[in-house]
């Protein structure tokens, strides 16, 4: 079932019935995430010694918070039979391959000087026993701990609730020891040691509800699930289906990895097939074309691409090596939250041109949320403008966005350009502000609006005020959009319900005017309003 349509239809509708409370998720899938996530290693990360993995990350941290990143992603943190961390053993104890726990609190320490937070690595899926197939210790569980139906033929647990994992014992999520023993290692193990977020590995392996379960008992500030399925390139929409099921079955609390358009990248790149881009609607063919807010985009990472040079790691979905930066020309200008991986930076020698792209991002107000009006995908050619502000092309076929622009990235063959601003603190007309407002108990026909003493919010007028996009289902989850303001402007505003013909305005806030206030950022720079909650 189309997410897109269902949104907009079924569960308004279903709201109008039962308002519920929007459920706790992870702060960066409720906004209009400014979030930037680096992948903090590699398939032969493990393998470093003098200095182990978890030394050099220490020692790239303040680089990385320089370069703008928000969020590192770093690998499995347990003790496992597999030298990369994928087969957990003892998961209470955080010493690994990559270092000592001591050595990852360092690390994680580092990262968080460089205003970057960590985020975890987290294999539940399946689990190894301490000297055999299941004799599980730290903690300890016993045979009802497994999935019925593993290949031990040992268990007595309940039926798996996902796709099972051949290499170790799928895990009975159903089990109350097991759902207490790994709400306790998320919440006081792995966030005592510093981690604010999670990363949920071979999440098809069991219901996201269990995901929401264990994201609810961490309070994570990120968390994202890895769903890798075939990808059917004539069946598209039944591919990214299966990731908007996954985020709707977590009720939203955490985001998914967009597969859908990594192998879209993947085809368009290697094939020159750039109209992939572009779905049936005009809008982008994965899943930021349908839930931008819940998904993480990628160029490659530790198991679809190569490590620390072309052809070496694993491999197994890799992007043309002579055309990532055309992957993330595309990632780091369009919706969703960006990842970038860690050897493209320093194996590859791709940091200059990453971070030009990361500033442009940054200075356009580019967030998880902003809106995409494609120009061209084609045979040789994709072009789109991001946000009002911001365009892109990619492919060997030439275009341009026309007069009013000025060029800020380029390389081979790919070019991004802006507008509305100085590109870093010169004269403009314009600065991107983002509004969000979350809890605001929609009707059906309701939709949120921002309405004030701007032109382009209104004037006070509700009919003509900016019109927030819903960032889920239901009647309290986020609205949010992008419009472009003066900068350096004193502004006044409310948040607005408003149907058409009726208008429900909040209620006044602690002013001296009990309008909202702000003040717009100055040229090269942008501006986010969180409204937290409606005012009633």
């Amino acid at each position: 079932m189309n997410h897109s349509k269902w949104m907009s239809y079924a569960a308004l509708a279903l709201a109008c019935l039962v308002p519920a409370r929007e459920a706790a998720a992870a702060t960066q899938q409720t906004q209009a995430s400014t979030a930037i996530l680096v992948q903090g290693f590699h398939w032969n990360s493990a393998s470093y010694s003098n200095p182990n993995w978890y030394n050099v990350l220490q020692g790239k941290a303040s680089d990385l918070g320089a370069m703008g990143f928000t969020h590192v992603w770093l690998p499995p943190p347990s003790d496992a039979a597999s030298t990369q961390g994928y087969l957990p053993r003892q998961l209470n104890v955080l010493n690994s391959s990559y270092g000592s726990e001591t050595d990852l609190k360092n690390a994680i320490t580092a990262f968080s000087n460089a205003g970057i937070k960590s985020v975890a690595d987290v294999v539940i899926n399946h689990r190894v026993g301490s000297t055999g197939w299941y004799d599980f210790t730290n903690p300890s569980w016993g045979t009802s701990s497994i999935a019925a139906g593993d290949e031990c033929n040992c268990s007595t647990g309940a039926a798996d609730s996902g796709d099972g994992y051949s290499a170790a014992r799928d895990l009975d999520h159903s089990n109350s020891v097991v759902q207490t023993d790994l709400k306790n290692w998320l919440s006081s193990r792995l966030k005592g040691v510093g981690f604010s977020g999670i990363r949920f590995d071979y999440s098809k392996g069991y219901a996201p509800s269990y995901a929401k379960l264990y994201q609810d008992a961490m309070q994570p500030d990120f968390c994202v699930g890895e769903i890798w399925t075939n990808l059917d390139y004539n069946n598209v929409d039944a591919h990214r289906q299966q990731l908007m099921n996954w985020i709707d079955g977590t009720q939203g609390t955490c985001g998914a990895f967009d597969f859908t358009t990594k192998g879209l990248l993947n085809q368009a790149l290697a094939n020159n097939e750039y109209g992939r881009l572009k779905d049936s609607a005009g809008k982008p063919a994965g899943a930021i074309g349908w839930w931008a807010q819940k998904s993480v985009t990628f160029v490659d990472n530790h198991d679809t691409g190569p490590s620390e040079s072309c052809g070496n790691g694993q491999n197994h979905w890799p992007v043309p090596c002579d055309k990532v930066m055309q992957g993330y020309a595309y990632v780091l200008t369009h919706p969703g939250i960006p990842s970038v991986y860690y050897p493209h930076i320093y194996d590859w020698g791709l940091k200059a041109q990453i971070k030009a792209l990361m500033d442009v991002r940054k200075a356009q107000g580019i967030t998880s949320t902003s809106t995409v009006a494609i120009q061209v995908a084609e045979t040789g050619l994709y072009a789109a403008i991001i946000n009002g502000n911001t365009a892109v092309k990619i492919g060997p076929n030439s275009w341009s966005p026309g007069t009013g622009w000025t060029q800020a990235a380029s390389g081979s063959n790919y070019a991004v350009w802006t507008s509305g601003t100085g590109g870093g603190g010169g004269t403009c007309t314009t600065v991107p502000v983002t509004f969000s407002i979350s809890n605001a108990n929609t009707t059906f026909g309701q939709d949120l609006y921002v309405v004030g003493n701007q032109s382009q919010l209104g004037n006070w007028t509700p009919a003509n005020g900016f019109k927030l996009t819903i960032q889920g289902s239901g009647a309290n989850v986020t609205w949010s959009g992008t419009v472009q303001l003066s900068p350096s402007t004193a502004i006044q505003y409310k948040f607005v319900k408003y149907n058409g013909s009726t208008a429900v305005w909040e209620s006044n806030a602690s002013t001296s005017s009990g309008n909202r206030e702000a003040t717009t950022a100055a040229c090269g720079s942008s501006t986010t309003l969180d409204g937290g909650n409606f005012k009633f």
